[in-house]
């Protein structure tokens, strides 16, 4: 496969570039053009100098990560479900899904260029490594804008719109590889079976290095559960701690460990100053155990505390995704809402306060949920069982969630 590299000087770039505000605006601008006037945006695409290093540093590495963190970021917020059954994944399984997701997007684009590079002459074209490059990573970018609605499970079925992908490279096929526009579809046609022969392969390295679910964690049925069961999950996850020892909504000290340098640093909030933040009681509820954990290398860093005991239970999670893929300024400019009734409860989602706001309660069932996303990373959720939902509200409403997005601008 031939090497990923441009110009010179155009890989030389780091590939932070795309987050200064002249790069989002071009960044955005592409993605604008693309999707609305190809043909032109075509044109202009073949008669740029950049190479492919500049291309996947500016376009693909933002792009990519925004489906493979979306549907992290939706797993966590409101579970997965399979066959009716409803489940959580842990913070770290989530992540390492993601990553893998990610990573495997990354390597399907240089496989998939190389592909249209090898086949491109037996249709009339000419074989371009670099112009093969870009025709797969900006015909792609439907697939990519679209992934954003895995955010939300239940609107997952709308990335059935990423297919306008490939009318983008049928129509970028005779810009780009010079193939004669009469066998632009036959050799589109072509592709999509090898992609889809690429996509089976990658698939199933997917499942070999993506992680088992946690077997600790039991699917809970319906609408209203999405409850973790942990309260048999004890040992180690709490060793050392004294469950008394957290502060109260929030202490001086949990602000002043937000304020470090540790927490302040690149990357992820450092997973102590999120520890710091969990209350000692919960909706009246004593804490029971408590557990933070960080991946490293600023990737992301969590805390979880657990509240009571018997028919009376809650959790409370802060999890910081990072800033990775550029995702927080998607999500800032997502305005979904959904509202939901039943016989017994309610399911509903929106932004409150300029933050998005998810909750759940059945009467039924005396199960709570509310999540709230605070600066578009870090994810603030609380499940109850035998807690009412304002009550619940009420203590995530008690935190001080300013402080740890003031701690996330001083990033």
């Amino acid at each position: 496969m031939p090497p990923a590299t441009g110009p010179t000087g155009a890989g030389d770039r780091s590939a932070e570039a795309w987050a200064s505000a002249e790069g989002r605006a071009k960044l955005a601008a592409r993605v604008r053009n693309i999707l609305a006037a190809p043909g032109t945006e075509w044109q202009r695409i073949a008669g740029e100098p950049d190479g492919v290093g500049a291309v996947f540093t500016r376009y693909v590495v933002p792009l990519a990560a925004v489906p493979a963190l979306a549907a992290m970021i939706g797993s966590l917020l409101f579970g997965i479900s399979v066959l009716g059954m409803t489940y959580r994944p842990t913070f770290g399984a989530a992540l390492s899904s993601a990553l893998v997701q990610y990573v495997l997007t990354l390597a399907g684009v240089f496989v998939f260029a190389w592909v249209v590079n090898l086949l491109a002459p037996r249709f009339g074209g000419t074989a371009n490594w670099t112009r093969a490059f870009k025709v797969v990573a900006y015909s792609a970018t439907a697939a990519w804008v679209v992934g954003i609605v895995h955010l939300v499970p239940m609107l997952s079925f709308l990335a059935i719109l990423g297919l306008y992908s490939l009318y983008l490279l049928y129509r970028g096929l005779p810009v780009l590889m010079d193939v004669p526009r009469e066998k632009a579809l036959v050799f589109t046609a072509v592709l999509v079976a090898a992609m889809i022969v690429v996509g089976l392969v990658l698939g199933a390295l997917a499942n070999i290095v993506r992680p088992a679910p946690d077997p600790s964690v039991t699917p809970d049925p319906g609408l209203g559960g999405l409850i973790e069961m942990l309260e048999d999950n004890g040992g180690a996850a709490g060793a050392g701690l004294d469950p008394q020892g957290a502060g109260g909504s929030i202490t001086e000290s949990a602000e002043a460990a937000l304020k470090s340098p540790v927490a302040s640093a690149s990357g992820a909030l450092s997973a102590e100053s999120l520890a710091a933040i969990l209350p000692k009681t919960l909706a009246g509820l004593p804490l029971a155990e408590i557990e933070h954990a960080s991946l490293g290398a600023g990737l992301g860093s969590s805390a979880e505390a657990r509240y009571g005991s018997g028919d009376a239970t809650a959790r409370l999670d802060l999890v910081d995704v990072a800033p990775m893929g550029g995702i927080s300024a998607v999500t800032a400019s997502l305005n979904v809402q959904r509202d939901r009734q039943t016989a017994t409860g309610y399911e509903r989602l929106g932004k409150v306060n300029g933050r998005m706001t998810g909750e759940k309660w059945d009467s039924a069932t005396r199960r709570s949920e509310y999540n709230v996303l605070v600066a578009d990373r870090v994810m603030v959720s609380a499940e109850g069982r035998g807690v009412h939902i304002d009550d619940l509200k009420q203590a995530v409403e008690s935190l001080d969630l300013d402080a740890i997005e003031a701690a996330v601008e001083q990033q």
